[in-house]
């Protein structure tokens, strides 16, 4: 490699702009001075979090860390006034490369409490760090950092795409590889059998029959019963668009917030191909895009984002409410908001289990997609999501039928969407009609429509009715479809003695349970629409100021 392309590729790696003496002397500020001598190791790959380095003087060498196919890559030299880190920092994820010391300096450590006070106090700093944080996870990508978290599986294994799913809704750097005759070569050298698959290797090491979760807690973005979450004035249960939102908007305005996800941010609005009606977007966005710029503020603003962390309880528990997780790890907190959001309702039809992940989805998205590539699909439902789904899923070169069983589609889908779906010679409207039957050997492969027939299908895409995620609160009350009460929505009779003792009646999106508030699809009465939920997440957190306040 020359040096003027390895000088463009290192500057392309930083991925910062000069900074100023005044801009330097501020960041500094921050930080604790450290002289570092060659060799010295900054933070290794795998350590249980790091700090921000700053280089005042010698040199920093970002290492990709040997691994059992690949030696040892220095990906970029960090020169003096620069900062080594990226997106990872923000929610405490442990880091995939290593930071080594090439020539002697000094350096200054900015803790995470320091860095969030910089990021909170000093706008113009606060908006280069995360310029660069952000572009240099993108270039990582695309290089061999990828390849410190892998994983191998086979494309019609739901497990598989459930790894995926996650990976790439947490944004992180990876590789995922079919389970190929190739690849299954390289998985018996190292003692693993098809039994074991999906596989994650994590700096190579490698995880047998992996899931979402065992990657998290690996990776360090699992709740951890941190010391600085001991009680957390706000937890925030769903990250979806209220989620973020509300997280967004407790954290902005002082709160200690934490938020769970049972799965990772976007709920809903993640399998969303492209949202067109949401205010300051006149071309669209994909729900994707959005919630990561949504994911990018609230670490911004010092939320603790965690998952997957799939609550089970909520109660009160002395002066505090305590949340308990799915592995028994408890959050505690002086207020919550329950965001969990509604989940798509199934068919009830023969092999639906059997299908679901291997031809069967609840999202359209990119992940989605790559399954189906130019094969015929099938989407079943009558309102908007269905009619984004068939669009996107359309334009990616998949015929596409549209199962809907109402007469009308504009009755609960915006007349936009219903006209372009018309129009569209890639998509067949079937309305007043049902799907009965699902066919195929290991995967989907055909589909029975009670008003035309089997129909060849590689996917079944299903998106009707929603079914709230409340199960896990038998303690608040819902209506009879399982919907939170909030406000004044809730029943007099519903309100015990806690509420006599306060001497007040439940504040806006207030539950039957003092200090715990509900907000988006899980409220009963919501609107089911990504701007709604927004708009009620936020405006939730002015019901928490107030009874935080009393």
């Amino acid at each position: 490699m020359s040096s003027d392309t390895a000088k463009a590729k290192e500057s392309t790696a930083a991925q910062m702009p000069p900074l100023t003496d005044a801009q330097w002397a501020r960041l500094i500020s921050y930080g604790r001075p450290e002289d570092v001598a060659v060799g010295d190791h900054l933070f290794r790959s795998g350590d249980p979090g790091y700090d921000l380095m700053l280089i005042d003087t010698g040199e920093v060498e970002i290492v990709r860390d040997a691994l059992a196919w690949l030696d040892e890559e220095v990906l970029v030299r960090m020169r003096p006034r620069t900062f080594v880190g990226e997106l990872g920092l923000l929610n405490g994820q442990a880091p995939f490369l290593s930071a080594r010391v090439s020539a002697p300096g000094r350096v200054y450590r900015v803790d995470d409490a320091h860095r969030r006070k910089l990021m909170g106090e000093d706008d113009e700093l606060c908006d280069i760090l995360l310029h660069a944080f952000w572009a240099r996870r993108e270039h990582l990508r695309t290089g061999s950092a990828a390849w410190t978290l892998k994983f191998v599986g086979r494309s019609s294994s739901r497990d598989f795409l459930a790894l995926r799913r996650f990976a790439e809704r947490t944004d992180l750097v990876h590789t995922a590889v079919e389970a190929d005759e190739a690849a299954m070569r390289h998985l018996r050298e190292v003692g693993a059998t098809e039994d074991d698959l999906p596989i994650a290797f994590i700096q190579g090491e490698p995880v047998a029959r992996a899931t979402p979760g065992l990657v998290a807690d690996r990776l360090g973005l699992s709740y951890q019963g941190r010391t600085d979450d001991a009680v957390a004035d706000l937890v925030v249960i769903g990250g979806g668009p209220a989620g973020l939102a509300a997280a967004i908007y407790g954290a902005s305005e002082g709160l200690s917030t934490v938020l769970l996800d049972a799965v990772a941010p976007g709920g809903q609005a993640a399998a969303t191909s492209r949202i067109e009606n949401f205010l300051g977007f006149p071309f669209g966005v994909s729900g994707g895009a959005l919630i990561g710029q949504a994911s990018l503020q609230a670490l911004k603003f010092g939320v603790r984002l965690y998952a997957p962390c799939e609550a089970v309880k909520l109660e009160t528990v002395d002066d505090a409410l305590e949340v308990t997780l799915r592995d028994g790890r408890v959050v505690r907190a002086r207020t919550a908001i329950v965001t969990s959001g509604a989940a798509y309702r199934t068919l009830d039809l023969d092999r639906w289990s059997q299908f679901e992940g291997a031809g069967i989805y609840y999202a359209a998205t990119p992940l989605e997609l790559r399954q189906v590539q130019d094969s015929p699909v099938v989407v079943v439902g009558g309102a908007n999501s269905a009619g984004q789904a068939a669009l996107y899923l359309a334009a990616g070169g998949c015929p596409v039928t549209l199962v809907a069983r109402g007469e009308d589609l504009s009755a609960r889908m915006s007349s936009y969407l219903v006209d372009r779906l018309l129009e569209d010679p890639r998509v067949q409207v079937r309305t007043r009609a049902q799907v009965t039957g699902l066919d195929g050997d290991r995967t989907l492969e055909r589909v029975r429509i009670d008003t035309v027939g089997e129909v060849d299908a590689r996917g079944l895409f299903c998106f009707i009715g929603a079914q709230p995620a409340t199960a896990w609160l038998p303690a608040l009350h819902r209506d009879r479809d399982g919907f939170l009460s909030t406000g004044a929505d809730v029943p007099g009779d519903a309100l015990d003695e806690r509420w006599r003792a306060l001497g007040r009646e439940p504040l806006p999106f207030e539950t039957s349970l003092p200090r715990v508030f509900a907000a988006g699809d899980v409220r009963r009465g919501s609107m089911k629409r990504v701007a709604a939920a927004v708009g009620e997440g936020s405006s939730a957190v002015a019901s928490v100021h107030r009874a935080l306040a009393v």
